[in-house]
């Protein structure tokens, strides 16, 4: 089963442009390709889930150990033709000096063939010492071919050719043109997400000609197949539902969609049924038992969640009648008294006794531990305050907070809500900036489940 890693010299290279150029172009060549992800990030699985037509996966080693990193990628590898791993900032890059956590650790742990993604832009002769010193950095890690990105034109591409050809043995397995229309628009999270951008299909369909015309797509999957033969996939960890199926609201639209597909599998698992709605156009709740609202871009549609005044007051009603919910990021900006950004100011649901205000620049951003507080909702089993490892990305803050809040979680890492805390409780509500993620242990599906259960138990 045929894989390999696309890294790049450093972040921002168009690495992601290309990983959905050649994720799209393998597909369009009729092979069932899956795509990775390396880190928590939810814009670039999107589109690369968009690209491949499967869900795209998630490797991180701050939430994941490294065995259950193994065991997910040889589980989501069946019934692939190819797989693909997208890495994160620069090869060499990663949180600790000794880079056990960067993307060159991840490709040595899955010992996956590397495709360095070079921006080639203004380099001519410079662009040797560069793949030498990567390729004798870390031997362990196998550079198996380059493509150059953002090349100058024919002449540029043939002076990089040949410099690569007489100072190194690297191979130039591709080299795209510098096209403005290849760029993906970015927002202050990253790339546009594929669920909110009208015209992505069209945007996927322009990176697999340009990468399918400019890419030796033989020689990729060449590569590829120079990845070592993958044990049996190992099954999903077995999951005891142990009760009723109950219903899930989950917004699923231009609002709120950063939603990790294995969670929401594992929810299902658990006796979830996801019930998906618009908070744009649904003018009621559907009936359930309980909500989960994820992250997204709020801020981009607030005038539409304002305009929505039916639905919001539905669900300030679901939660202060003791409905349990669920709220990330996003869906805890969506339930404060209101959001303002960019001098205009809408009213959001009310049920978080707080307002909402974006920045410029970013107010949380990153990896953070969390310690358990008795006020927790759905607690772990563990006595004594379990501590979690799970991230962040905000540009807004929860100002003019009531005083004498309960939170769920204290923060040890991270920025939360105010530096300290995180977890907003509210009756059955639990609101933060934190992305959970149900991996590495922390099983916050089943606990939610088994928390909406015992709600209509009226326990």
């Amino acid at each position: 089963m045929p894989y390999f890693f696309i890294s790049a010299a450093h972040k921002s290279s168009g690495k992601t442009t290309v990983s959905i150029g050649l994720s799209a172009a393998l597909r369009a060549r009729g092979l069932q390709v899956q795509a990775f992800k390396k880190g928590p990030d939810y814009i670039d699985p999107l589109w690369l889930s968009s690209a491949t037509g499967r869900c795209c996966q998630n490797l991180d080693f701050y939430t994941m150990p490294r065995k259950e990193i193994e065991q997910e990628f040889q589980y989501r590898m069946a019934g692939a033709d190819v797989g693909l791993v997208e890495g994160n900032k620069g090869l060499y890059d990663g949180l600790d000096l000794d880079g056990s956590n960067s993307n060159a650790a991840l490709a040595s742990l899955l010992d996956a063939p590397v495709i360095l993604v070079i921006d080639a832009r203004g380099m001519t002769r410079g662009i040797a010492p560069l793949i030498l010193g990567y390729q004798a950095f870390d031997r362990d890690v196998r550079i198996e071919g380059v493509i150059l990105n953002r090349v100058g034109g024919s002449r540029h591409e043939s002076k990089l050719r040949r410099v690569i050809e007489h100072y190194t043995d690297a191979r130039v397995v591709g080299a795209l043109h510098n096209d403005p229309t290849l760029e993906i628009d970015e927002r202050h999270l990253g790339l546009m997400p594929s669920n909110e951008a009208l015209r992505a299909r069209e945007q996927i369909d322009r990176l697999s000609q340009a990468v399918g015309t400019q890419v030796d797509l033989e020689r990729v999957l060449a590569i590829a197949a120079g990845a070592p033969p993958l044990r049996n996939a190992a099954p999903p960890l077995p999951v005891d539902g142990g009760g009723p199926t109950v219903r899930i609201g989950i917004p699923r639209d231009r609002a709120f969609g950063f939603y990790y597909p294995g969670d929401l599998e594992k929810l299902e698992r658990e006796g979830a049924l996801l019930i998906p709605f618009d908070t744009l156009s649904d003018p009621a709740l559907p009936e359930v038992d309980g909500l989960f609202i994820g992250g997204g871009f709020p801020e981009m549609v607030m005038r539409e969640l304002e305009a929505n005044r039916p639905l919001r007051e539905q669900i300030r009603a679901f939660i202060e009648g003791g409905g349990p919910v669920y709220a990330e990021c996003g869906g805890l900006m969506y339930l404060s008294r209101s959001l303002t950004w960019r001098g205009q100011r809408c009213a959001m649901v009310g049920a978080i006794p707080g307002d909402t205000v974006m920045y410029p620049k970013p107010q949380g951003r990153g990896y953070v531990r969390l310690r358990e507080t008795p006020a927790a909702l759905w607690p772990s089993p563990e006595s004594g305050g379990r501590e979690i490892s799970a991230h962040e990305f905000h540009y807004s803050v929860l100002e003019n907070l009531d005083p004498g809040l309960t939170f769920a979680y204290e923060v040890l890492r991270g920025q939360g809500i105010d530096g300290e805390h995180d977890g907003l409780v509210h009756k059955n509500l639990l609101a933060s900036y934190t992305h959970m993620r149900d991996v590495g242990g922390n099983c916050w599906t089943r606990r939610f489940i088994e928390h909406v259960r015992a709600v209509g138990r009226g326990a």
